[in-house]
């Protein structure tokens, strides 16, 4: 599959799953989730989710996810024209605690 057909499906699939969490479900755990990537693989049977919480344990929400996660699928496939739709697992996005932990370091260094 051509790279940009590829991020395109990415991006759709971020955006209807925050639109899912940022409306649509029910439960308060999942309401926390902002998804921030989607890596699917080159022959579309996976799609990775990374996302990050606010004021929820990570281990918590990643468990409400898997238990979630065929009805995520399902909601997705009415909303993104995919002929099949990937399983979607969900991996606990580090990369904004890591860019908080350089910003602290930076300003403690400019401080000195």
């Amino acid at each position: 599959m051509q790279n940009h057909k590829l991020e395109r499906l990415n991006n759709a699939f971020m955006e209807q799953l925050n639109i899912i969490f940022g409306t649509e479900v029910k439960n308060q755990i999942l309401k926390s989730v902002v998804v921030t990537g989607v890596n699917i693989t080159n022959d579309l049977s996976y799609a990775k989710v990374y996302f990050t919480c606010f004021n929820e344990d990570q281990n918590l929400v990643l468990k409400e996810l898997k238990e979630s996660a065929s009805y995520l699928r399902g909601e997705v496939s009415k909303r993104v024209e995919i002929r099949h739709t990937p399983v979607l697992t969900f991996e606990y996005d580090t990369s904004l605690e890591y860019a908080k932990r350089i910003e602290a370091k930076i300003k403690e260094i400019n401080e000195e």
